[in-house]
């Protein structure tokens, strides 16, 4: 167990372990009852319940065809909670997204029409295929967690969550994230083709001509808040919390950390990136029953907290690094406590 000081007493982090066992039961079953469904993509579900207990959105980036729409419409039935699917394309507007205000002529006055938006479980598909005043507004919905329509603002439904889909193939007519708006997702989530085994499993179950996604809810948006107020009081260690700064900050200079690989790097991790993986370990923790986060809850989540972060610079594409490899280089390299 991490060192413990006066911040929380063994028995107060016992204590908190005993309940968090308890508390994260619905969501082992909720994973259960997701993979009915969706074959492999362990890591996938695994990264959506970190985002919907940190409170954190994800984008998830991978070829057509891997199940990462039927993976978010799943999440939401076994939460029984709002859903809104939103195919995004080069002519969605703002106000399809958010709503707008429509005149009635009978009454002689105009009225709101609220958008899509204003449910709790959004999956944004192919986000890079919208203009950048859609994204902007949908980002700006994450950010605030509230719109404005006219002259009024209403607040969002917690939970609110915002799973955004991108395709890495097809890149023309296409409008890339800029990195000032990536910085707003989370975890950034990479889903790889399956395994043999995997395939043959989803050729057995979904080779039909109707197939079934029917779930049992198994948790509920009060069950989330509780659970999210019990993340929020797992125990990190001032270790801890010193390795979660090390990691961003060797995004930034790494060449003060002994790594020779600053002409790589163009841009680091922001101090959003420090939060979001200190929840991100929080969440983890939390999922293992545990009232306390360790450095592995840490390592386990820092490369999809930090691969969209981490921008590149013109000698790494020449040399055919990703922000994947300089993460992985900065993981292994900064010495766990």
């Amino acid at each position: 167990m991490a060192t413990v000081t006066d911040s929380k007493t063994h028995a107060q982090i016992n204590e908190l372990t005993e309940e968090a066992k308890i508390r994260s039961e619905p969501f082992q079953r909720l994973l259960d009852e997701v993979g009915r469904v969706i074959v492999g993509q362990k890591q996938l579900m695994h990264r959506m319940l970190i985002g919907l207990l940190g409170n954190g959105h994800l984008l998830i980036e991978g070829v057509p065809g891997l199940a990462k729409t039927t993976a978010v419409a799943t999440l939401a039935k076994g939460i029984s909670t709002g859903f809104q699917r939103l195919q995004f394309t080069p002519d969605l507007l703002p106000a399809d997204l958010l709503g707008t205000l429509i005149y009635q002529p009978q009454d002689q006055k105009f009225v709101i029409q609220k958008g899509p938006i204003f449910s709790n479980l959004i999956l944004a598909d192919e986000i890079n295929r919208a203009p950048a005043k859609v994204q902007s507004a949908l980002l700006e919905a994450m950010q605030e967690r509230q719109v404005t329509i006219g002259s009024e603002t209403f607040l969002l439904d917690e939970p609110f969550l915002v799973m955004a889909t991108q395709n890495p193939v097809e890149q023309e007519g296409t409008y890339p994230l800029p990195e000032a708006q990536m910085d707003r997702f989370m975890l950034k989530v990479v889903v790889d083709y399956p395994s043999r085994s995997e395939e043959l499993e989803i050729l057995s179950r979904m080779s039909k001509t109707k197939s079934s996604m029917e779930i049992c809810a198994v948790t509920s948006p009060a069950e989330i808040a509780q659970a999210r107020e019990l993340v929020d009081e797992i125990y990190v260690d001032g270790k801890v919390q010193e390795y979660v700064v090390d990691l961003v900050m060797a995004t930034r200079n790494p060449s003060e950390y002994g790594l020779p690989i600053n002409e790589l790097i163009q841009y680091g991790g922001s101090p959003r990136a420090t939060i979001n993986l200190t929840l991100a370990g929080k969440a983890n923790a939390f999922l293992h029953g545990r009232g306390y986060v360790t450095p592995q809850d840490i390592k386990d989540i820092a490369l999809d907290v930090l691969r969209h972060r981490v921008v590149i610079s013109y000698e790494a594409e020449a040399e055919a690094k990703t922000s994947d490899d300089i993460v992985r280089a900065i993981i292994e390299h900064i010495p766990v406590p």
